[in-house]
């Protein structure tokens, strides 16, 4: 027997000497689950192979942070997974869809900060046992020789339109990666049920006995995918390009014929994980056929579920900044919380099928709580201090465009406080006047993704820049009045100053993704006071 053999027998063994204790223990009146009351075993031990499958990642690091407890974040997921390395040993990463570019086109200024990016995650991801992936294609924007540098250092195999596969033993069980990514520009596309066919055959060649599809092409599309080669595994759902930093949510999984069909939330925002549970001799070449361990009938009302979750998960987060929610009301919805993610976590201890292999599948959301990975927490913050000292030199020379002849120019906050003493008192207790701090503590004041929304006046004739803020770091009065220069020469000028703005102003920074459940009619109460928007007491 050889030592390969040997590991897949004795990997083999140990999901079913776990799962026979587990029975035992399930024998027990005690321990039998409300959600399982037949008192058969709910945990079937660890998975022969697991899978964590990303769609979509398409160049995003982490939330921008404006609001507690966002989805996301390349550091919780490195905690998630090294933290499930007990429980799943044998395990690998593999994604669908843009992966290192948010956008399909060059962005302009930010385009060398984003290939700095862009060579962060495919750095953090080598770090995570990154295995494949079907590019979209954003990911080819930099060119063919950086796209190639960075599959290189991610560690991850492109699935493109040549049939080609990767072959990897996650633990004893041998997966093969098929599918169909977007190919380099001007390159042919072929059909994609023949490219996908192809490689699905070149894995069986090569050994596989689970073949999984990377398909970055749409959900109506990896369906046919699943008519034409029926004997996949499953197919990872990933979109053909993408641009702008909107989230998108995950449907549920669902099986067309045994084909599972899986895809995540864009960003990062949950994760597929695929656990595949063999209960047979392995055989190369030889396919292993997992029923459903999972539930999938289920989906809607884990649909369900993780929308009421989300919305409060939104809700808590806002409360606890708002002083005029009673600490026992954010307490209550706390415990409904938990209440709630119970409910939806039972659903996922259903028995393992009596006999045979078996898959389970589950969306993991990626949030605070999982911690955070010091290894990507280091990569992060190398990339938001070359980006600072990148943007600093690039954009040194960049001055803010003069105003236009009767156009009014900004002023800063000390100019409006010579007049306007109370409502400067109030703007002080506000986060308003810490923002430009907030990221220059994080090495992110010259990050072209966040400066805008923490200064006033950007790009804005008159205003402030990239590097040139001085006056007009923080979110001040101007950034809802309007620029000031006009409403100082001539006070009495009632045109000259915007003196009651709009809420809906605030959403100009304050929106999806960046802030979820964003109200501007509720959250403009926050920054009102004594002698700014309130009488003076």
């Amino acid at each position: 027997m050889t030592s390969r053999t040997a590991l897949r027998h004795i990997v083999l063994a140990v999901p079913l000497l776990a799962a026979g204790l587990a029975a035992c223990e399930g024998c027990r009146s005690s321990a039998t689950p409300a959600s399982n009351p037949t008192g058969q075993a709910v945990d079937p031990g660890p998975p022969t192979a697991r899978l964590y499958l990303v769609s979509d990642l398409a160049g995003a690091l982490e939330p921008c942070g404006c609001t507690k407890d966002q989805l996301g974040g390349l550091d919780h997921f490195g905690a998630w997974v090294k933290h499930e390395a007990v429980r799943a040993p044998a395990a690998v990463v593999a994604s669908a869809g843009p992966l290192f570019f948010m956008d399909d086109a060059p962005a302009g200024d930010r385009a060398d900060q984003d290939r700095i990016k862009a060579d962060t995650i495919a750095r953090v991801l080598r770090g995570l046992g990154f295995a494949s992936f079907a590019p979209g294609d954003n990911d080819w924007i930099d060119g063919v020789p950086s796209f190639d540098k960075r599959a290189q250092d991610s560690g991850g195999t492109p699935i493109l339109t040549d049939a080609k596969v990767a072959v990897r033993d996650v633990g004893p069980l041998r997966i093969g990666f098929v599918g169909y990514g977007q190919p380099a520009p001007g390159s042919p596309k072929p059909p994609v049920e023949d490219v996908v066919r192809r490689g699905f055959e070149e894995a069986k060649r090569q050994g596989a006995e689970a073949v999984i599809a990377l398909a970055a092409v749409g959900r109506g599309e990896a369906k046919r995918i699943a008519d034409a080669v029926p004997d996949l595994t499953a197919i990872v759902v990933g979109s053909p390009k993408s641009r702008g930093d909107s989230n998108t949510t995950a449907p549920q999984g669902e099986q067309v014929g045994s084909v599972l069909i899986v895809q995540g939330a864009n960003h990062l925002q949950s994760v597929a994980v695929l656990d595949l549970y063999v209960r047979e001799p392995l055989e190369p070449g030889h396919l292993v056929k997992f029923a459903d361990g999972t539930g999938l009938e289920l989906s809607r009302k884990r649909a369900e579920l993780a929308d009421r979750i989300d919305d409060l998960h939104t809700k808590i987060a806002s409360w606890e900044r708002d002083p005029s929610v009673a600490p026992g009301d954010v307490a209550a919805r706390r415990r409904e919380l938990a209440d709630l993610e119970a409910q939806r976590d039972a659903l996922d201890t259903r028995a393992p099928p009596a006999k045979g292999s078996f898959f389970r599948y589950a969306l993991k959301e990626m949030r605070q709580s999982l911690g955070q990975d010091p290894a990507v927490q280091a990569d992060l913050l190398a990339f938001y201090k070359s980006v600072d000292d990148h943007n600093r030199v690039a954009f040194a020379d960049r001055v803010p465009r003069p105003a236009g002849p009767g156009q009014a120019s900004y002023v800063g906050i000390d100019v409006c406080t010579k007049c306007h003493a109370a409502p400067r008192a109030v703007w002080n207790d506000t986060p308003h006047s810490r923002a430009y701090a907030t990221i220059a503590d994080q090495f992110k004041e010259f990050n072209l993704e966040c400066v805008g929304c923490h200064v006033t006046g950007y790009e804005q004739p008159g205003g402030s820049t990239v590097t040139h803020v001085d006056k007009l770091k923080d979110v001040q009065c101007e950034v809802c009045h309007g620029p000031g220069s006009k409403h100082v020469t001539n006070p009495s000028d009632k045109t000259a100053i915007v003196a009651v703005p709009n809420p809906t102003l605030c959403l100009d920074c304050h929106h999806p993704p960046h802030v979820e459940g964003f109200d501007p009619a509720l959250k403009i109460k926050e920054i009102l006071g004594p002698g700014h928007g309130m009488p003076l007491k």
